[in-house]
């Protein structure tokens, strides 16, 4: 069903959204439980490093079960795939609740809530851990059937999709400071709100025949679509798979390394492609971009705090307000993107967010604080949907595999390399501070760490809680004061976007300029085997996809 052939089923494009509404209700619900002290904190016992390293087990699976389905969706249909992620989160509910029982049971004390707490949290954990492979599984399946159905206008469409993740962050947070103490008092109402779109998504594309993708229908191979991809591309991604799940389960280096070179090789083996160059550079490219955008969006609400509340109001309002720019302007892509080419939108926004967020490192009044964040929500809005427009448009044979891959690589970037980078600048500024403002009281304060990028040091709050009271709160405000101005470096990120994008737009017209590269189905008089022999000129039916494994049963 392509839209070539056939009127694109906009219910399936609605339940493709309502998916992608459900992971950011789970991304929000767990953030909030996890960041109120009288939630899971105090029912699990967690600290701020259990609280965070709990957090992230909901996050790393998310990227790798986008690549990792990307490289066999096509084998097992997105039907299958929708289903599976309905089940991690019917799987998510069930041991959230089982857990919420097991911490809640009548006459816990001493030895006996410590017991419970720690089969509360395994619980909890594992549940995180599949909740993180349904949402990456979402993904892994509604972009692929969003460029399929419309895939002669992908950037536009990509970016309403994608509309449904901003869009559900600002509703699943209304909706959760709407429950107020109900919720603190009950968690599990936050668990059931997510099953209210999951049942709808479900109840919607259970009953749709999905579409057969372009690449599919064209009658590219998937060898085909693995090469576009290429070594090099799988080595990017492979260092960044193994390299975070070697970090999670505590793995030897020597075994994260011999996984990177055995997929490498066995990848580089069957496709025999280094890759095309260009998806390549928008896979390094990709790297500022997520750090960009959700990094700094990871980092927002503390980096602005102080100057929030001097303005009497919460950080969490710069998000909340962004984020909902980003809803409203997506669902209004088309004419930008036709007025502007999808690269030229790209290097409009980023030059937009280094505008954005350097004025963000200075504004101290509620008025410029927003002001700037609307330059700065405007910017970030078109990044990742329009990126993954031109991946779909240039690279139609790469299927799931390019359009994937790619925003699997942008979420591993940032929980590896660029949410630790946003902080070191962090550190970095509170240095700079303290050192100009309190000389020689910073040497009192620091500790010295490292991290994937190298050595660095930090202000460490038990020796900044010896000082003199009044010393050490002074030294508090010059420290949370000067994490703003960390926003001025992080515009580095925007800024060698920018010129990544100048020189593609500078590419594109020496060839003529930017179009869309679009894949005939076979049978099609425009597809390069029509009238090459008996049976070629004519559409593969069902059953012949099947028995060529070019696409599941499912699809």
């Amino acid at each position: 069903m392509t839209e070539s052939t056939e009127k694109p089923s906009l219910l399936m494009f609605w339940g493709c959204f309502i998916a992608l509404i459900t992971t950011a209700f789970a991304f929000i619900t767990r953030a909030f439980m996890i960041n109120n002290a009288s939630m899971w904190p105090r029912d699990f016992g967690l600290d701020k490093v259990q609280a965070q390293e709990l957090f992230g087990a909901g996050i790393w699976p998310f990227a790798v079960s986008i690549i990792l389905f990307s490289l066999v969706i096509d084998k097992i249909g997105y039907r299958v795939a929708m289903l599976f992620s309905f089940v991690c989160y019917a799987v998510y509910a069930a041991l959230a609740l089982l857990a919420y029982s097991t911490v809640k049971a009548e006459g816990l004390t001493g030895e006996g809530l410590l017991a419970a707490q720690a089969r509360g949290l395994f619980l909890l954990k594992t549940g995180s851990i599949i909740l993180g492979l349904g949402n990456g599984t979402v993904e892994a399946f509604i972009n692929p059937v969003v460029a399929t159905m419309f895939s002669r206008n992908k950037t536009q469409w990509l970016n309403i999709l994608h509309a449904g993740w901003p869009g559900g962050l600002v509703l699943g947070g209304l909706i959760t400071l709407g429950l107020g103490s109900a919720a603190t008092d009950d968690w599990r109402l936050l668990i059931y709100i997510i099953a209210i779109p999951a049942i709808v998504y479900l109840v919607i594309l259970i009953r749709l025949e999905f579409p057969v993708s372009e690449r599919v229908s064209s009658g590219a191979t998937y060898r085909d679509m693995l090469a576009e991809f290429g070594v090099v591309g799988a080595a990017i991604a492979s260092f960044l798979v193994f390299r975070e799940i070697g970090n999670v389960f505590d793995w030897p280096a020597a075994l994260v390394w011999g996984l990177i070179i055995v997929s490498v090789v066995a990848y580089g083996a069957y496709c025999r492609s280094l890759g095309r160059p260009m998806m390549i550079f928008l896979c390094l490219i990709m790297m500022p971009l997520a750090t960009t955008e959700l990094g700094t969006d990871g980092a927002i609400t503390g980096i602005m705090e102080e100057p929030m509340k001097a303005s009497g109001f919460d950080p969490l309002w710069v998000l909340i307000y962004t984020s909902a720019i980003m809803m409203v302007l997506r669902f209004f892509a088309g004419p930008v993107v036709r007025c502007l080419t999808p690269l030229g939108l790209l290097a409009s926004c980023a030059a937009l967010a280094i505008v954005g967020l350097y004025w963000l490192s200075l504004a101290q009044t509620f008025v410029v604080i927003f002001a700037a964040a609307t330059l700065y929500g405007v910017a970030k809005t078109y990044f990742w949907p329009t990126m993954l427009g031109v991946v779909a448009e240039q690279f139609p044979k790469g299927g799931a595999v390019t359009l994937n891959a790619i925003a699997g690589i942008g979420m591993l970037t940032v929980g590896i390399i660029g949410g630790p980078l946003i902080g070191a600048m962090q550190e970095d500024s509170a240095r700079v501070a303290m050192k100009e403002k309190m000389p020689g009281v910073y040497e009192q304060i620091q500790k010295e760490s490292t991290y994937f990028l190298g050595d660095y040091t930090a202000v460490d709050d038990e020796k900044l809680g010896m000082l003199e009271a009044e010393q050490a709160e002074q030294a508090g405000d010059v420290v949370r004061s000067a994490k703003q101005g960390a926003l001025a470096k992080v515009t580095i990120f925007p800024a060698i976007m920018l010129v990544c994008y100048l020189l593609m737009i500078l590419y594109f017209r020496s060839q003529g300029g930017y179009s869309a590269v679009h894949l005939a189905a076979v049978g099609d008089p425009t597809h390069p085997s029509f009238g090459e022999g008996p049976g070629i000129d004519r559409d593969v039916t069902a059953d012949e996809a099947i028995a060529d494994g070019i696409v599941g049963p499912n699809e």
